[in-house]
């Protein structure tokens, strides 16, 4: 999934929330809200504004992978108010009736939500969660190595990058990857579609130096590789190093992952938490925040308050035909093991 790194220097203050609850304890203590969110995923001003306007302290505390938030919280970790995993992880918490439903008279600012992305989001009636930030993975490559390069996820197959490119390890982005070059959805779990992009990327397979989720970062800056299959704000900063990179998203669609914000069944400060959510839906706090962090949040209200260059950026705002085309990764729930059982072919070709 993403991974979070702030990349663009804030600018102005957040602007304060509406209908916040009272934060002091009767022993004349402020109350804590705990976050359990990635990390860099929350400005300072952002955090400080709630802070100063709640009477509250916000505890932040991290993970690294969905999968790792999740089974910390099976393992029976509670103390959490608010967590932010990404849609499809949302799916599985709700599936296991560990999300609590949201109070949408306590969220009024969820009126400035974007509703074409809502058309798209894994929970669009907002019964559980609130979209917070989302970004699309891409393909990066070297202008001087492919100056004809074309925005095709066909590109990856080119024979001027052969041993020199790499693809995320991962089997949702890989095979969904593959999906949409075929023409079909990223989430599709009909199997002969599935297997068809698995022999897709096996053809790609011969064409790349390997999987891997740390390295490319550095390999495209470096020019170590030609082409990199990777997720927009890193290879935003990578492309600050060198600028002979190059950052598409995919013509034929891509990922376009979201993180939301929830609810947990065990939360002790309920209304303090809707009021949280409520805070980061703000148009001001929203662009601030999101300038920071390096994201789009889905935030109509928001977007006129963004500097020229953010607003502007085709990977973060693409034209409304391309991102139509763009899919949340979905929860597969038992349709799990026809992505397993490809990717386990791909791997061992």
């Amino acid at each position: 999934m993403m991974n979070r790194r702030h990349f663009l220097a804030a600018s102005g203050a957040a602007a304060a929330t509406s209908l916040l609850p009272s934060c002091s304890k009767g022993d004349g203590g402020a109350k804590t809200l705990t976050v359990f969110t990635w990390a860099d995923y929350l400005s300072d001003d952002a955090k400080a504004s709630f802070e100063k306007k709640a009477g509250c302290k916000v505890v932040i505390d991290t993970f690294d992978s969905n999968e790792a938030m999740i089974a910390k919280l099976e393992a029976g970790a509670t103390g959490y108010d608010v967590l932010v995993p990404s849609s499809y992880a949302v799916k599985q918490l709700q599936e296991k009736g560990m999300l609590q439903n949201l109070d949408k008279s306590l969220l009024p600012n969820t009126a400035n939500l974007d509703k074409n992305y809502l058309k798209h989001a894994l929970d669009p009636e907002l019964a559980v969660s609130i979209p917070y930030m989302m970004a699309p993975t891409v393909l990066a490559y070297l202008a001087s190595k492919l100056p004809d390069a074309g925005k095709s996820w066909r590109m990856i197959g080119r024979p001027e990058v052969k041993g020199r490119v790499t693809l995320l390890d991962d089997m949702r982005e890989v095979l969904g990857a593959a999906l949409k070059s075929l023409g079909h959805s990223f989430n599709s779990t009909v199997e002969s579609e599935v297997n068809a992009a698995a022999d897709l990327v096996i053809e790609w397979k011969r064409n790349i130096a390997k999987f891997e989720n740390e390295q490319w970062k550095s390999g495209i800056a470096s020019g170590e590789f030609f082409m990199v299959h990777g997720y927009v704000g890193e290879l935003i900063l990578a492309r600050e190093e060198n600028e002979d990179i190059e950052i598409v998203l995919p013509e034929e669609g891509a990922a376009f992952s979201c993180d939301d914000l929830c609810i947990p069944k065990t939360a002790k400060e309920v209304a303090l938490a809707h009021a949280f959510i409520n805070h980061l839906c703000d148009p001001e706090v929203a662009a601030e925040n999101m300038q920071w962090i390096g994201y789009r949040a889905p935030n109509t209200a928001a977007y006129v308050n963004l500097s020229e260059d953010f607003r502007g950026s085709p990977l973060l705002f693409p034209p409304d035909e391309l991102f139509e085309k763009c899919e949340p990764i979905a929860y597969l729930g038992d349709k799990l093991p026809v992505y397993t059982a490809a990717w386990d072919r791909v791997k061992n070709a």
